[in-house]
């Protein structure tokens, strides 16, 4: 072993960051965080709009802001970020092989926490046929290229982005790329998405809702998409940019070499209530759990598994849960994926939009609770049910189904 810390965060996102900064704060001892980008601060130091919280005197912060306050706040409690350093594989139950500028190296701890956030899948992974033309970007890179070579008319970032752009998907990241693209002087030709029904705000761009990309077009630079509208139709789109956008999926290569249970509806690693996982000593937290929460809902998680941690640490026994929990029906996913004793609050997501659903629990088949939400469910947010929800849950029992009806 070539060195040991007391806790070792991989990941300086909103919610690896808010963990350290607590642990530091709480006297952890030596608290350190891995970063495989050149600067930490993840998604939002990429997301150049407001909508990140507010700073001290009550001015909005955007993402930029909220990245360097979330930094600030982990080095001034005395953590140790490193940027450019990458856990490339386990060495043990709690040590992590890593590899930065400086070389390789070997860290023990005597707890790890993962916070590796997710990323929007990429074209590879969505299947969709054609040329491997450039420009078909995330929204990820796409603001990766703009934030590097500009945009505008006379940037060098305009030969990357292009003139016009198709954006592809209908949650809120979908916004964030139509406000980037016409920020670097992009015309939109159109927002596609999947979905029935989405939320307002882009503008003047012609929104095709019920709708999917089923080629690109085009060679060397994409000239077009190929879409088939919900009546069955089919027609071209004229672009050249692509952009596609939300569709998460966690960065948990790390949690699978460490062999730990991913959940089925998020495939992230499965985690009981207090967010540790199957191994003892390794705690998950942010968006490596369910992918797309606001920045703030990640950094409340770092918060949450800080405190477990140090639990962990203060030598209290281990007491996690054992009765699986899925979802069924209309709803894409629940977290966490494991229930314990005593009651706790759940995470649900829906797959596709549910005007005031009626949610149900049930553990071996026998209802637990039976409630009509006054909220709409909307597939790129989720909804946090409270504690209420699993009183009665039988530790001893079986599995737990969480549903919902129209």
């Amino acid at each position: 072993m070539d060195r040991t810390v007391d806790v070792l965060v991989v990941g300086a996102g909103p919610a690896g960051l808010a963990a350290a900064a607590r642990l530091a704060a709480a006297g952890a001892g030596r608290v350190e965080v891995l970063e495989r980008e050149p600067a930490a601060g993840g998604v939002p130091r990429h997301c150049a709009r407001p909508g990140f919280g507010a700073d001290a005197r009550g001015r909005p912060l955007d993402g930029p802001g909220y990245a360097r306050r979330a930094v600030r706040e982990a080095l001034r409690a005395g953590a140790v970020v490193r940027t450019g350093a990458s856990a490339t594989g386990w060495a043990g139950p709690l040590a992590l092989d890593v590899t930065s500028p400086a070389g390789l190296e070997r860290i023990g701890a005597r707890a790890v926490v993962l916070a590796t956030g997710a990323r929007e899948r990429p074209r590879s992974a969505r299947l969709l046929p054609g040329a491997r033309p450039a420009g078909v970007l995330t929204t990820g890179e796409l603001q990766r290229t703009v934030e590097l070579f500009g945009g505008r008319k006379g940037h060098a970032g305009r030969e990357y982005v292009g003139r016009r752009a198709v954006v592809v998907g209908g949650d809120p990241v979908a916004r964030s790329a139509v406000r980037t693209l016409r920020s670097a002087g992009v015309a939109v030709t159109a927002v596609v998405t999947g979905l029935p029904f989405v939320p307002t705000g882009f503008g003047s761009v012609p929104l095709l809702t019920g709708t999917v990309v089923t080629e690109l077009l085009g060679r060397g630079r994409p000239t077009g998409v190929a879409v088939r509208g919900r009546d069955g139709r089919t027609s071209v789109l004229r672009c050249d940019t692509v952009v596609l956008t939300g569709d998460w999926i966690p960065d948990h290569e790390l949690a699978r070499a460490r062999g730990l249970p991913l959940a089925p509806g998020t495939r992230g690693p499965v985690t009981d209530g207090a967010l540790r996982t199957a191994a003892p000593g390794v705690f998950a937290a942010g968006d490596l759990l369910h992918g797309g929460e606001p920045a703030q809902v990640a950094a409340a998680e770092g918060r949450a598994v800080a405190d477990t941690v140090l639990d962990h640490l203060g030598g209290l026994p281990r007491t996690t849960g054992t009765v699986p929990v899925t979802a069924v029906g209309p709803l894409r996913w629940v977290a966490p994926g494991l229930l314990g004793p005593g009651a706790a609050p759940l995470l649900v997501r829906a797959e596709t939009r549910l005007v005031r659903p009626v949610l149900t629990v049930a553990q071996d088949g026998a209802p637990l609770r039976r409630e009509r939400l006054p909220a709409t469910l909307v597939p790129w947010r989720s909804v946090r049910l409270g504690p209420g929800w699993t009183r009665g849950v039988d530790p001893a029992g079986g599995p737990v189904t969480v549903g919902a009806e129209a």
